[in-house]
Protein backbone atom coordinates (compact mmCIF):
# COMPACT_ATOMS: atom_id res chain seq x y z
CA UNK A 1 0.00 0.00 0.00
CA UNK A 2 2.89 2.57 1.34
CA UNK A 3 4.83 1.70 -2.23
CA UNK A 4 1.82 2.31 -4.15
CA UNK A 5 0.99 5.75 -2.78
CA UNK A 6 4.99 6.71 -2.88
CA UNK A 7 4.44 5.49 -6.65
CA UNK A 8 1.16 7.62 -7.20
CA UNK A 9 3.54 10.44 -6.02
CA UNK A 10 6.21 10.32 -7.39
CA UNK A 11 5.75 9.28 -10.52
CA UNK A 12 2.16 9.51 -11.93
CA UNK A 13 1.53 12.73 -14.15
CA UNK A 14 -1.09 14.83 -15.72
CA UNK A 15 -1.11 17.73 -17.91
CA UNK A 16 -0.22 20.75 -16.94
CA UNK A 17 -3.21 22.54 -18.90
CA UNK A 18 -5.78 20.96 -16.26
CA UNK A 19 -4.16 22.97 -13.43
CA UNK A 20 -3.59 25.74 -15.54
CA UNK A 21 -6.69 26.51 -16.92
CA UNK A 22 -8.30 26.04 -13.64
CA UNK A 23 -5.61 29.02 -12.69
CA UNK A 24 -6.86 31.27 -15.20
CA UNK A 25 -10.65 30.51 -14.71
CA UNK A 26 -10.44 31.26 -10.69
CA UNK A 27 -8.63 33.96 -10.80
CA UNK A 28 -10.37 35.47 -13.04
CA UNK A 29 -13.47 34.82 -11.41
CA UNK A 30 -12.07 36.18 -8.26
CA UNK A 31 -11.19 39.48 -9.97
CA UNK A 32 -14.96 39.86 -11.28
CA UNK A 33 -16.31 39.03 -7.12
CA UNK A 34 -13.89 41.80 -6.03
CA UNK A 35 -14.91 44.31 -8.66
CA UNK A 36 -18.60 43.62 -8.34
CA UNK A 37 -18.42 43.44 -3.64
CA UNK A 38 -16.75 46.84 -4.66
CA UNK A 39 -19.24 48.34 -7.04
CA UNK A 40 -22.11 47.13 -4.99
CA UNK A 41 -20.54 49.48 -1.98
CA UNK A 42 -20.16 46.71 0.10
CA UNK A 43 -16.46 47.04 1.27
CA UNK A 44 -18.03 50.59 2.89
CA UNK A 45 -21.24 49.30 4.05
CA UNK A 46 -19.73 46.30 5.59
CA UNK A 47 -16.19 46.86 7.11
CA UNK A 48 -16.07 50.92 6.91
CA UNK A 49 -19.25 51.85 8.27
CA UNK A 50 -19.57 49.88 11.06
CA UNK A 51 -18.31 50.47 14.74
CA UNK A 52 -17.94 47.32 15.90
CA UNK A 53 -17.08 44.19 13.97
CA UNK A 54 -18.37 40.66 15.28
CA UNK A 55 -15.47 38.14 15.62
CA UNK A 56 -14.77 35.02 15.00
CA UNK A 57 -13.57 32.76 18.46
CA UNK A 58 -9.68 33.31 18.88
CA UNK A 59 -9.35 36.22 15.72
CA UNK A 60 -10.27 39.30 17.68
CA UNK A 61 -7.16 40.44 16.54
CA UNK A 62 -8.14 40.77 13.25
CA UNK A 63 -9.09 44.36 13.02
CA UNK A 64 -10.44 46.88 10.39
CA UNK A 65 -8.10 49.63 8.88
CA UNK A 66 -11.09 52.24 8.51
CA UNK A 67 -10.91 53.80 5.20
CA UNK A 68 -7.60 51.96 4.23
CA UNK A 69 -9.41 48.74 4.33
CA UNK A 70 -10.05 49.69 0.67
CA UNK A 71 -5.84 48.55 0.21
CA UNK A 72 -6.53 45.24 1.15
CA UNK A 73 -9.15 45.02 -1.42
CA UNK A 74 -6.46 46.49 -4.17
CA UNK A 75 -4.49 44.06 -2.74
CA UNK A 76 -7.21 41.15 -3.81
CA UNK A 77 -7.74 42.70 -7.11
CA UNK A 78 -4.30 42.89 -7.78
CA UNK A 79 -3.25 39.58 -7.03
CA UNK A 80 -6.39 38.00 -8.56
CA UNK A 81 -6.01 39.69 -11.93
CA UNK A 82 -1.93 38.60 -11.80
CA UNK A 83 -3.32 35.01 -10.29
CA UNK A 84 -5.35 34.53 -13.65
CA UNK A 85 -2.39 35.38 -16.00
CA UNK A 86 0.39 33.57 -14.26
CA UNK A 87 2.78 36.98 -13.29
CA UNK A 88 4.50 36.24 -10.37
CA UNK A 89 2.40 33.13 -9.20
CA UNK A 90 3.46 31.80 -6.39
CA UNK A 91 3.16 35.43 -4.51
CA UNK A 92 0.38 36.83 -6.09
CA UNK A 93 -2.17 33.61 -5.38
CA UNK A 94 -0.49 33.86 -1.30
CA UNK A 95 -1.01 37.58 -1.43
CA UNK A 96 -4.39 36.86 -2.36
CA UNK A 97 -5.01 33.94 -0.14
CA UNK A 98 -4.07 36.02 2.77
CA UNK A 99 -5.82 39.49 1.69
CA UNK A 100 -9.22 37.85 1.09
CA UNK A 101 -8.90 35.23 4.42
CA UNK A 102 -8.45 38.90 6.39
CA UNK A 103 -10.93 40.62 4.74
CA UNK A 104 -13.61 37.58 5.87
CA UNK A 105 -12.13 36.63 9.15
CA UNK A 106 -12.52 41.25 10.30
CA UNK A 107 -16.57 40.33 10.45
CA UNK A 108 -18.12 36.91 10.24
CA UNK A 109 -21.20 38.72 9.79
CA UNK A 110 -20.59 38.40 6.36
CA UNK A 111 -19.83 34.63 6.60
CA UNK A 112 -21.30 32.69 3.40
CA UNK A 113 -20.13 28.98 2.09
CA UNK A 114 -18.55 30.01 -0.84
CA UNK A 115 -16.33 33.29 1.04
CA UNK A 116 -15.26 29.77 2.88
CA UNK A 117 -14.49 28.02 -0.55
CA UNK A 118 -12.67 31.10 -1.88
CA UNK A 119 -10.00 31.03 1.21
CA UNK A 120 -9.79 26.83 1.02
CA UNK A 121 -9.19 26.74 -2.92
CA UNK A 122 -6.44 29.98 -2.96
CA UNK A 123 -4.88 27.99 0.48
CA UNK A 124 -4.46 25.02 -2.22
CA UNK A 125 -3.55 26.91 -5.25
CA UNK A 126 -0.70 28.31 -2.63
CA UNK A 127 1.05 24.73 -2.92
CA UNK A 128 0.08 23.88 -6.32
CA UNK A 129 2.50 24.69 -9.82
CA UNK A 130 -0.60 26.22 -11.40
CA UNK A 131 1.52 29.02 -13.40
CA UNK A 132 3.98 25.98 -15.09
CA UNK A 133 1.49 26.27 -18.06
CA UNK A 134 -0.06 29.07 -20.60
CA UNK A 135 1.42 31.80 -17.86
CA UNK A 136 3.63 34.79 -18.27
CA UNK A 137 6.09 33.30 -15.73
CA UNK A 138 6.51 31.17 -18.60
CA UNK A 139 7.60 33.82 -21.06
CA UNK A 140 9.53 35.49 -18.51
CA UNK A 141 11.51 32.22 -18.21
CA UNK A 142 10.98 30.66 -21.90
CA UNK A 143 9.73 27.71 -20.23
CA UNK A 144 7.08 25.91 -19.77
CA UNK A 145 6.28 22.52 -17.98
CA UNK A 146 3.84 19.74 -20.05
CA UNK A 147 3.59 17.64 -16.95
CA UNK A 148 2.99 17.79 -13.26
CA UNK A 149 2.57 14.78 -10.76
CA UNK A 150 -1.26 13.90 -10.77
CA UNK A 151 -1.72 14.50 -6.94
CA UNK A 152 -1.86 18.33 -8.04
CA UNK A 153 -4.84 18.16 -9.87
CA UNK A 154 -6.12 15.28 -7.59
CA UNK A 155 -5.82 17.14 -4.66
CA UNK A 156 -8.69 19.95 -6.05
CA UNK A 157 -10.64 17.19 -7.37
CA UNK A 158 -11.11 15.84 -4.15
CA UNK A 159 -11.46 19.01 -2.29
CA UNK A 160 -14.58 19.77 -4.63
CA UNK A 161 -15.72 16.23 -4.08
CA UNK A 162 -15.77 16.56 -0.30
CA UNK A 163 -17.83 20.41 -1.13
CA UNK A 164 -20.28 18.82 -2.71
CA UNK A 165 -20.85 15.34 -1.05
CA UNK A 166 -21.22 17.04 2.35
CA UNK A 167 -23.55 19.48 1.20
CA UNK A 168 -25.21 16.62 0.03
CA UNK A 169 -25.45 14.27 3.39
CA UNK A 170 -26.58 17.37 5.29
CA UNK A 171 -29.53 17.40 3.26
CA UNK A 172 -30.44 14.27 4.21
CA UNK A 173 -32.60 15.32 7.32
CA UNK A 174 -35.85 15.92 7.87
CA UNK A 175 -36.98 19.64 7.26
CA UNK A 176 -34.86 19.17 4.15
CA UNK A 177 -36.91 16.27 2.86
CA UNK A 178 -40.26 15.67 4.57
CA UNK A 179 -40.67 19.30 4.90
CA UNK A 180 -39.39 21.07 1.79
CA UNK A 181 -37.85 23.53 4.29
CA UNK A 182 -36.48 26.16 3.74
CA UNK A 183 -36.79 25.97 0.30
CA UNK A 184 -40.75 26.21 0.57
CA UNK A 185 -40.49 29.54 2.03
CA UNK A 186 -37.85 31.00 -0.46
CA UNK A 187 -39.65 29.64 -3.27
CA UNK A 188 -42.75 30.90 -2.25
CA UNK A 189 -41.28 34.44 -2.13
CA UNK A 190 -40.57 34.45 -5.93
CA UNK A 191 -43.72 35.28 -6.98
CA UNK A 192 -42.89 38.40 -8.97
CA UNK A 193 -40.64 35.79 -11.50
CA UNK A 194 -42.25 35.79 -14.58
CA UNK A 195 -44.60 32.80 -15.47
CA UNK A 196 -43.43 30.44 -13.31
CA UNK A 197 -43.32 32.77 -10.25
CA UNK A 198 -47.22 33.36 -9.39
CA UNK A 199 -47.98 29.16 -10.92
CA UNK A 200 -45.45 26.72 -10.15
CA UNK A 201 -43.38 28.08 -7.23
CA UNK A 202 -46.61 28.36 -5.23
CA UNK A 203 -46.81 24.64 -5.80
CA UNK A 204 -46.06 22.16 -2.64
CA UNK A 205 -44.77 19.26 -5.48
CA UNK A 206 -42.42 22.01 -6.65
CA UNK A 207 -40.82 22.68 -3.39
CA UNK A 208 -40.38 19.14 -2.71
CA UNK A 209 -39.21 18.19 -6.15
CA UNK A 210 -36.46 20.94 -5.82
CA UNK A 211 -35.12 19.78 -2.12
CA UNK A 212 -35.24 15.85 -3.26
CA UNK A 213 -33.37 17.24 -6.37
CA UNK A 214 -30.97 19.29 -4.64
CA UNK A 215 -30.09 16.46 -1.98
CA UNK A 216 -29.79 14.02 -4.58
CA UNK A 217 -27.53 16.21 -6.87
CA UNK A 218 -25.29 16.89 -4.39
CA UNK A 219 -24.59 13.45 -2.92
CA UNK A 220 -23.85 11.94 -6.52
CA UNK A 221 -22.53 14.83 -8.83
CA UNK A 222 -19.12 14.27 -7.99
CA UNK A 223 -18.99 10.41 -8.38
CA UNK A 224 -20.94 11.24 -11.99
CA UNK A 225 -17.70 14.03 -13.06
CA UNK A 226 -15.19 11.74 -11.74
CA UNK A 227 -16.46 8.45 -13.89
CA UNK A 228 -15.70 9.55 -17.48
CA UNK A 229 -19.23 8.31 -18.99
CA UNK A 230 -21.37 10.04 -16.96
CA UNK A 231 -18.77 13.29 -17.03
CA UNK A 232 -20.60 14.92 -20.12
CA UNK A 233 -24.48 14.48 -18.66
CA UNK A 234 -23.45 15.62 -14.94
CA UNK A 235 -21.67 18.77 -16.08
CA UNK A 236 -24.89 18.92 -18.14
CA UNK A 237 -26.56 19.14 -14.43
CA UNK A 238 -23.98 21.15 -13.17
CA UNK A 239 -24.88 24.30 -15.25
CA UNK A 240 -28.42 23.62 -14.99
CA UNK A 241 -28.28 23.44 -11.16
CA UNK A 242 -26.21 26.14 -10.91
CA UNK A 243 -28.10 28.49 -13.19
CA UNK A 244 -31.21 27.57 -11.57
CA UNK A 245 -29.99 28.24 -8.31
CA UNK A 246 -28.26 32.19 -9.72
CA UNK A 247 -32.07 32.63 -10.92
CA UNK A 248 -33.88 31.84 -7.95
CA UNK A 249 -31.09 32.97 -5.33
CA UNK A 250 -29.57 36.08 -7.02
CA UNK A 251 -27.98 37.06 -3.50
CA UNK A 252 -25.81 34.09 -4.07
CA UNK A 253 -23.43 36.26 -5.76
CA UNK A 254 -20.47 34.72 -7.64
CA UNK A 255 -20.68 30.94 -6.28
CA UNK A 256 -22.60 29.23 -9.48
CA UNK A 257 -20.04 30.42 -11.29
CA UNK A 258 -17.01 28.85 -9.23
CA UNK A 259 -18.83 25.97 -8.95
CA UNK A 260 -19.25 25.17 -12.66
CA UNK A 261 -15.93 26.58 -14.10
CA UNK A 262 -14.71 24.47 -11.23
CA UNK A 263 -16.48 21.26 -12.41
CA UNK A 264 -14.48 21.28 -15.56
CA UNK A 265 -11.14 20.20 -14.08
CA UNK A 266 -12.59 16.85 -13.95
CA UNK A 267 -12.27 16.47 -17.75
CA UNK A 268 -9.33 15.12 -19.65
CA UNK A 269 -6.51 17.55 -20.09
CA UNK A 270 -7.07 17.44 -24.19
CA UNK A 271 -10.17 20.07 -23.31
CA UNK A 272 -8.19 22.17 -21.54
CA UNK A 273 -5.65 22.16 -24.16
CA UNK A 274 -8.45 22.76 -26.89
CA UNK A 275 -9.60 26.17 -24.24
CA UNK A 276 -6.45 27.49 -23.28
CA UNK A 277 -5.65 27.56 -27.04
CA UNK A 278 -8.68 29.38 -28.05
CA UNK A 279 -8.03 32.24 -24.93
CA UNK A 280 -4.49 32.34 -26.57
CA UNK A 281 -5.70 32.83 -30.04
CA UNK A 282 -7.63 35.71 -28.77
CA UNK A 283 -4.50 36.97 -26.09
CA UNK A 284 -1.85 36.27 -29.20
CA UNK A 285 -4.26 38.97 -31.44
CA UNK A 286 -4.07 41.51 -28.37
CA UNK A 287 -0.55 41.04 -27.52
CA UNK A 288 0.98 41.28 -31.03
CA UNK A 289 0.70 45.17 -30.66
CA UNK A 290 3.48 44.39 -27.92
CA UNK A 291 4.91 41.78 -30.25
CA UNK A 292 4.58 39.16 -27.55
CA UNK A 293 4.04 35.34 -28.58
CA UNK A 294 2.77 33.30 -25.86
CA UNK A 295 3.84 30.46 -27.92
CA UNK A 296 7.61 31.31 -27.56
CA UNK A 297 8.23 28.83 -24.78
CA UNK A 298 9.95 25.54 -24.75
CA UNK A 299 8.82 22.32 -23.21
CA UNK A 300 10.18 20.86 -19.94
CA UNK A 301 9.09 18.65 -17.22
CA UNK A 302 7.76 20.15 -13.77
CA UNK A 303 10.49 18.30 -10.94
CA UNK A 304 9.91 19.53 -7.74
CA UNK A 305 12.84 19.33 -5.36
CA UNK A 306 12.79 19.75 -1.82
CA UNK A 307 9.66 20.87 -1.42
CA UNK A 308 7.77 17.54 -3.11
CA UNK A 309 7.34 15.35 -0.05
CA UNK A 310 6.73 18.60 2.28
CA UNK A 311 3.71 19.96 -0.33
CA UNK A 312 1.92 16.23 -0.60
CA UNK A 313 1.80 15.71 3.68
CA UNK A 314 0.33 19.75 3.77
CA UNK A 315 -2.39 19.17 1.24
CA UNK A 316 -3.38 15.46 3.05
CA UNK A 317 -3.59 17.06 6.49
CA UNK A 318 -5.86 19.89 4.98
CA UNK A 319 -7.69 17.62 3.37
CA UNK A 320 -8.49 15.39 6.33
CA UNK A 321 -9.15 17.89 8.40
CA UNK A 322 -12.04 19.11 6.20
CA UNK A 323 -13.00 15.34 6.41
CA UNK A 324 -13.17 15.35 9.83
CA UNK A 325 -13.87 19.22 10.93
CA UNK A 326 -17.67 18.72 9.89
CA UNK A 327 -18.57 16.30 12.64
CA UNK A 328 -17.82 18.10 15.12
CA UNK A 329 -21.31 19.37 16.23
CA UNK A 330 -21.74 15.61 17.43
CA UNK A 331 -19.84 16.83 20.00
CA UNK A 332 -22.37 19.18 21.48
CA UNK A 333 -26.17 18.69 22.53
CA UNK A 334 -29.39 19.69 21.03
CA UNK A 335 -30.46 20.28 17.34
CA UNK A 336 -27.41 22.06 15.11
CA UNK A 337 -29.49 23.48 13.16
CA UNK A 338 -30.84 25.65 16.44
CA UNK A 339 -27.75 26.55 18.44
CA UNK A 340 -25.53 26.11 15.44
CA UNK A 341 -22.23 24.88 17.49
CA UNK A 342 -20.38 23.65 14.78
CA UNK A 343 -22.65 24.66 11.96
CA UNK A 344 -20.20 27.00 9.86
CA UNK A 345 -17.00 25.83 7.81
CA UNK A 346 -19.42 22.46 7.55
CA UNK A 347 -20.49 22.96 3.86
CA UNK A 348 -24.00 23.45 5.05
CA UNK A 349 -25.83 25.35 2.31
CA UNK A 350 -29.22 26.79 2.15
CA UNK A 351 -30.40 24.61 5.28
CA UNK A 352 -32.08 27.31 7.34
CA UNK A 353 -34.45 30.12 7.28
CA UNK A 354 -34.23 31.79 10.59
CA UNK A 355 -35.98 34.88 11.87
CA UNK A 356 -35.43 36.61 15.26
CA UNK A 357 -35.29 39.06 17.64
CA UNK A 358 -33.25 39.96 20.59
CA UNK A 359 -33.52 42.75 22.37
CA UNK A 360 -30.62 43.71 25.58
CA UNK A 361 -31.37 44.44 29.42
CA UNK A 362 -28.46 46.28 31.07
CA UNK A 363 -29.35 46.32 34.75
CA UNK A 364 -27.65 46.85 38.66
CA UNK A 365 -26.85 43.52 39.86
CA UNK A 366 -26.86 45.97 43.38
CA UNK A 367 -29.63 48.58 43.05
CA UNK A 368 -32.06 46.22 40.39
CA UNK A 369 -32.42 49.47 38.02
CA UNK A 370 -32.01 48.07 34.82
CA UNK A 371 -32.62 49.63 31.25
CA UNK A 372 -33.42 48.42 27.26
CA UNK A 373 -30.78 48.67 24.31
CA UNK A 374 -31.51 50.24 21.56
CA UNK A 375 -29.72 47.69 18.94
CA UNK A 376 -28.90 50.24 16.00
CA UNK A 377 -27.45 52.88 18.03
CA UNK A 378 -24.49 50.36 17.83
CA UNK A 379 -24.87 48.17 15.25
CA UNK A 380 -25.78 48.14 11.13
CA UNK A 381 -29.16 46.90 10.21
CA UNK A 382 -27.31 43.59 8.28
CA UNK A 383 -25.62 43.03 11.48
CA UNK A 384 -28.90 43.55 13.45
CA UNK A 385 -30.54 40.41 11.54
CA UNK A 386 -27.57 38.08 12.14
CA UNK A 387 -26.91 38.44 15.76
CA UNK A 388 -31.00 37.90 16.58
CA UNK A 389 -30.37 34.65 15.83
CA UNK A 390 -26.99 33.51 16.10
CA UNK A 391 -26.14 32.36 19.87
CA UNK A 392 -22.14 33.19 19.46
CA UNK A 393 -23.36 37.22 18.08
CA UNK A 394 -25.71 37.45 21.08
CA UNK A 395 -22.95 36.67 23.37
CA UNK A 396 -20.28 38.81 21.97
CA UNK A 397 -22.66 41.60 22.05
CA UNK A 398 -23.23 41.39 25.06
CA UNK A 399 -19.81 41.44 26.39
CA UNK A 400 -19.65 44.63 24.08
CA UNK A 401 -22.60 46.72 25.27
CA UNK A 402 -21.15 45.46 29.48
CA UNK A 403 -17.74 47.22 28.13
CA UNK A 404 -19.02 50.06 26.91
CA UNK A 405 -21.94 50.93 29.25
CA UNK A 406 -18.65 50.31 32.01
CA UNK A 407 -16.80 53.10 30.55
CA UNK A 408 -19.74 55.24 30.86
CA UNK A 409 -19.37 54.73 34.12
CA UNK A 410 -22.35 51.97 34.78
CA UNK A 411 -21.32 49.78 37.68
CA UNK A 412 -22.52 46.43 38.81
CA UNK A 413 -23.44 45.41 35.57
CA UNK A 414 -25.55 42.51 34.40
CA UNK A 415 -26.97 42.19 30.68
CA UNK A 416 -29.31 39.62 29.72
CA UNK A 417 -31.13 38.55 26.67
CA UNK A 418 -34.71 38.48 25.76
CA UNK A 419 -34.44 36.33 22.35
CA UNK A 420 -36.96 35.08 20.18
CA UNK A 421 -36.34 32.63 17.10
CA UNK A 422 -38.50 30.69 14.38
CA UNK A 423 -36.54 28.06 12.31
CA UNK A 424 -37.64 27.06 9.20
CA UNK A 425 -41.43 27.89 9.12
CA UNK A 426 -41.60 26.93 13.18
CA UNK A 427 -43.43 28.89 15.75
CA UNK A 428 -41.25 31.97 17.24
CA UNK A 429 -39.51 30.65 20.60
CA UNK A 430 -37.62 31.97 23.16
CA UNK A 431 -34.00 31.00 22.36
CA UNK A 432 -32.13 32.83 25.15
CA UNK A 433 -32.58 31.56 28.60
CA UNK A 434 -34.03 35.25 30.07
CA UNK A 435 -32.32 34.78 33.56
CA UNK A 436 -28.67 34.45 32.34
CA UNK A 437 -26.87 37.16 33.01
CA UNK A 438 -24.44 36.89 29.70
CA UNK A 439 -21.70 38.81 31.34
CA UNK A 440 -20.92 35.78 33.50
CA UNK A 441 -20.12 34.00 30.36
CA UNK A 442 -17.30 33.63 27.94
CA UNK A 443 -16.96 32.15 24.10
CA UNK A 444 -15.39 28.98 24.40
CA UNK A 445 -15.50 25.62 22.25
CA UNK A 446 -17.82 24.53 25.34
CA UNK A 447 -21.51 23.62 25.08
CA UNK A 448 -23.53 26.99 25.33
CA UNK A 449 -26.12 25.62 27.78
CA UNK A 450 -27.62 29.11 28.27
CA UNK A 451 -29.10 28.20 25.05
CA UNK A 452 -32.83 27.09 25.48
CA UNK A 453 -33.62 23.61 23.66
CA UNK A 454 -35.74 23.95 20.46
CA UNK A 455 -39.33 22.18 21.27
CA UNK A 456 -39.53 20.16 18.14
CA UNK A 457 -36.81 16.86 16.84
CA UNK A 458 -35.08 17.26 13.40
CA UNK A 459 -34.16 13.90 12.46
CA UNK A 460 -31.36 13.47 9.88
CA UNK A 461 -27.45 13.43 9.56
Amino acid sequence: MRKTVVDYINNKKTHSSTLAFFRVTFGALMFLSVIRFWSKGWINSLYVEPTFHFKYFGFSWVQDFGIYTYLVFVICLVSSLFVTIGYKYRISIICFFLAFTYVELIDKTTYLNHYYLTSCLSFIMCFLPAANYFSIDNLISGQKHEHIPAWTVDTVKFFICIVYFYAGIAKINSDWLIEAQPLSIWLKSKYDLPIIGETLLQQKSIHYLASWFGMLYDVFIPFFLIYYRTRYIAFFFVIVFHVLTKVFFPAIGMFPYIMIFSAVIFFDSKLHILLLEKIKMVLNKTLTFFRIKISNTSKTVYKPIIIKKIIPFILVTFLLIQIVFPFRYFLYPGELFWNEQGYRFSWRVMLIEKRGETTFKVKDSITNNFFYVKNDDFLTPFQIKQMSFQPDFILEYAHYLGEHFKKQGHKNIQIFADSFVALNGRPSQRFIDPNIDLLSKKESFYNKNWILPLNDVIKGL
